[in-house]
């Protein structure tokens, strides 16, 4: 019968804590007419519904079709139930439980009715830097333990005033049940000091309008966030942006902005509608985006860059894009209304060390970088680097997933035993799965700086207590260096089993991972460093690999590095190994430029390194063949930030050149336990840059030639394997890919050969993304495997 009372039982799993869901149920209760209960569980949300059959039917339909914008929604679990006769419908207190399946929302940006209530000069809470409703706000970095409720987070010492607890408690209101819920009266509060921990302000409000003047001024501004500190100045200012270089000791790695809003950038950056869309979503990541520049002829060190009306020319010196994100903290949108509309927001952190987050630490930390500090005083219970993303190919793409994203789960196909994937050594990120949920970290960094290691240990018990996974199995890099493979094997006393995936096959799975691909896949995997099987370093690898398993089909052909690490911050010692390997020791001799201006003695103590094998291991690595090319050319003999050789490379390839011709590589076939195996073997490039140079032929046109040759062999060789084997998918991954020519030319290329292309999206293609690959490869590897690999 239609008006029978029923009662169902309702455990709804996935993002449905912090983000006003039980006030959704109590308003969608009471539009349907409904009776019972609701409650943080953890593992998500338990309601409780009474009334007519239809009524709840319609109910259960809405929740799917209606949720919150913030709500991800992944199941619900439908049982009848006891009739209680419930009077009414009501949030209840939340249940702690013992196990744990919640999803943890990241912070999220402010949404438009907090914004427009700050800037309501009568509203009680204008311009108050904390405010915030169940739309928005911290999440992630407030958490402590859950379920998300306010005694769990940073808010527990703050108790509200009647007006807040009153919005609190009422079920019609947006911030009903909002944890971080504050405001003037009660809640957090902004102060100023200078670079000695002194005072300086009268109250918030005069906190506020000292720092915008400062930053007016040209002065630099320590900001604590959401995540952790900026470090802040007028990116229209180079005098100050070229100080806070100085300080920083940070003389070439691009400046993150922050804007006021998109419109302020159009004069400086190109922008399009996919751009506009990511840099207003409200994850709000860092958007890499294309500078504007004088449509003249530019000399080939001008090339990368140039000056932007308005902006200093020392942003992002040799390179061709800004990285920009929109505010997202009240706190931002009150400092650019008040002072410049564009402001550099670097990492507030030592060098190689995790975000500073606490006020004490970041004093002690940069006080010789910044005149001034504005802080606040809500605890950052735990760090979130921003996000940086592009749109590549006609999508968005990750360089770093972190705030604003993690740690939302990557659906998988198919459900997984707890796996800890410890990642990395470089771009570090972990992943814990449960069930079809694989959960990547925010950004962690590089391991080998202590502070990074002892953020990193904690980010993985931190994942592990909210997220109530204890892992059965852990992955890890087969670079025995690492500090993610050292702290993988002490968990091997414990008896966790540890199961090595090597840096590759990890990439390839990772990709392979988010696109729902099992079956095996011929992969190219193009990267600056990971060890091999056979010991050597590779980076220029062409697989054939299904989850479990991984067969080398093809790669660049061995060059040695000359010092070992040293190669990676000197890509001069990389073009003096290939031109060595393409000239012999006749090399010194060359009439090219990088000849004339380099030592002659540090150049005849390489080769001699080289020719008698001491600290010259080998690599098949693209991103050192890239490296090396990039010195050869001129452009960047030593770097002071990772991939700067290879972005400065890029950035010389001259768009004019876009139809010339790709230099030559050979493809040389041999056979390797009785199957083909190809070597891609760049020397025939390198002979024919030294000619071009030697011709004093433009710079951008041979950085083109370079470009199109390498992506030209890579193709030609998977077309080769693919012939082999019958395999007509192919997955790119690797931090190479990052580079926009190579990643759109690859994709065009193979698809030309009849391949059907998969690339990232959802991780980042670089090393930030392999802990995914690192997962499933190992749950794979601990499942019997069938058959043989094509």
């Amino acid at each position: 019968m239609k008006d029978k009372v029923v009662a169902k039982r309702l455990e709804i799993s996935g993002v449905v804590q912090g983000v006003g869901f039980r006030p959704f149920l109590f308003g969608l209760a009471h539009t349907h007419g409904l009776t019972g209960q609701v409650s943080n569980t953890p593992k998500g949300v338990l309601a409780l519904v009474e009334g007519p059959c239809d009524a709840v039917d319609s109910f259960v339909r809405d929740i799917l079709e209606k949720q919150p914008l913030l709500s991800q929604v992944t199941n619900i679990d439908s049982k009848a139930s006891r009739v209680q006769a419930f009077s009414s419908f009501d949030i209840i207190e939340s249940n702690p439980g013992s196990v744990r399946n919640t999803l943890i929302s990241p912070d999220v940006s402010i949404c438009g009715d907090c914004l427009d209530e700050m800037n309501n000069p009568n509203d009680r809470r204008f311009e108050y830097p904390f405010i915030n409703c169940t739309n928005c706000g911290p999440r992630y970095t407030i958490i402590r333990d859950v379920p998300y409720d306010r005694p769990q987070t940073a808010m527990n010492t703050f108790t509200m005033c009647r007006d807040c607890q009153d919005e609190y408690d009422n079920p019609l209101d947006r911030r009903f049940h909002a944890q971080p819920n504050a405001c003037p009266v009660c809640g957090p509060r902004v102060f100023l000091t200078d670079n000695q921990g002194r005072r300086l302000d009268t109250d918030p409000t005069d906190a506020l309008a000292r720092a915008a003047v400062f930053l007016k001024q040209g002065k630099i501004l320590a900001v604590k966030g959401l995540g952790g500190f900026h470090l802040a100045v007028d990116a229209a200012n180079e005098a100050s942006v070229k100080t806070l270089r100085q300080r920083k000791k940070r003389p070439h790695k691009p400046f993150a902005l922050m804007a006021a809003g998109a419109s302020v950038l159009f004069d400086h950056l190109w922008v399009d509608e996919k751009e506009k869309a990511l840099l207003h979503a409200y994850h709000r990541p860092i958007v890499l985006l294309k500078k504007k520049v004088l449509l003249k002829k530019k000399t080939d060190r001008e090339r990368a860059g140039g000056n932007q009306s308005g902006l200093s020319p020392s942003l992002a010196p040799s390179n061709t894009c800004l990285g920009v994100m929109l505010p997202y903290a009240p706190l931002h949108y009150l400092l650019l209304e008040k002072g410049p509309d564009i402001l550099v927001m670097t990492s507030g952190n030592r060098s190689g060390e995790p975000l500073s987050i606490d006020n004490d630490d970041a004093l002690d930390a940069f006080a010789h970088i910044a005149d001034y500090f504005l802080f606040h005083d809500r605890d950052i219970c735990f760090r979130a680097d921003d996000s940086i993303a592009r749109v590549q190919a006609g999508h968005p793409r990750f360089i770093r997933r972190s705030r604003g994203y993690a740690p939302l789960p990557i659906g998988l196909k198919h459900a997984l035993p707890a796996v800890l994937g410890c990642g990395a050594g470089l771009k570090n990120t972990i992943c814990l799965t449960r069930g079809k949920d694989a959960f990547l970290s925010p950004h962690i960094g590089d391991l080998d700086n202590p502070r990074a290691y002892q953020f990193y240990t904690q980010t993985i018990d931190h994942m592990k207590k909210i997220l109530g996974i204890e892992p059965l199995l852990v992955a890890h890099d087969l670079h025995p260096g690492y500090m993610s493979t050292t702290f993988a094997r002490s968990l091997e006393i414990s008896g966790v089993t540890c199961i090595p995936v090597q840096h590759h096959h990890a990439h390839a799975v990772s990709c392979m991972g988010e696109n729902h691909i099992e079956a095996p896949v011929i992969a190219l995997t193009l990267d600056g460093t990971g060890l091999g099987t056979d010991g050597h370093i590779w980076g220029g690898e062409i697989l054939v690999c299904d989850h479990g398993r991984f067969a080398r089909k093809a790669q660049l052909s061995y060059v040695p590095m000359p010092g070992g690490d040293a190669a990676v911050l000197e890509p001069w010692r990389m073009a003096a190994s290939l031109l060595f390997m393409a000239h012999g020791r006749s090399f010194l001799d060359l009439d090219i430029p990088f000849i004339k201006s380099m030592d002659p003695q540090k150049l005849s103590f390489v080769c001699q390194m080289m020719e008698k094998n001491l600290n010259s291991p080998l690599t098949s690595s693209a991103g050192r063949l890239f490296d090396g090319i990039s010195s050869l050319l001129g452009i960047c003999h030593t770097i002071t930030h990772e991939s700067q050789a290879a972005m400065e490379l890029e950035a010389a390839v001259d768009g004019d050149a876009g139809n010339g011709q790709a230099y030559a590589f050979d493809l040389i076939e041999t056979r390797k336990q009785e199957h083909p195996y190809y070597q891609i073997d760049a020397m025939p490039c390198v002979r024919k840059i030294v000619r071009d140079l030697i011709e004093k032929k433009n710079l951008g046109e041979i950085a083109m030639g370079f470009h199109k040759g390498l992506v030209t062999a890579f193709v030609k060789a998977a077309s080769k394997v693919g012939g082999d084997t019958g395999i007509r998918k192919a997955v790119l991954s690797g931090g190479v890919f990052n580079n926009n020519l190579v990643l759109n030319q690859t994709i065009s290329e193979l698809e030309k050969k009849g391949f059907t292309v998969y690339t990232h999206s959802l991780v980042p293609t670089g090393d930030g993304g392999i802990c995914l690959g690192q997962v499933l490869a190992a749950a794979a590897q601990n499942q019997p495997l069938a058959g043989a690999l094509p």
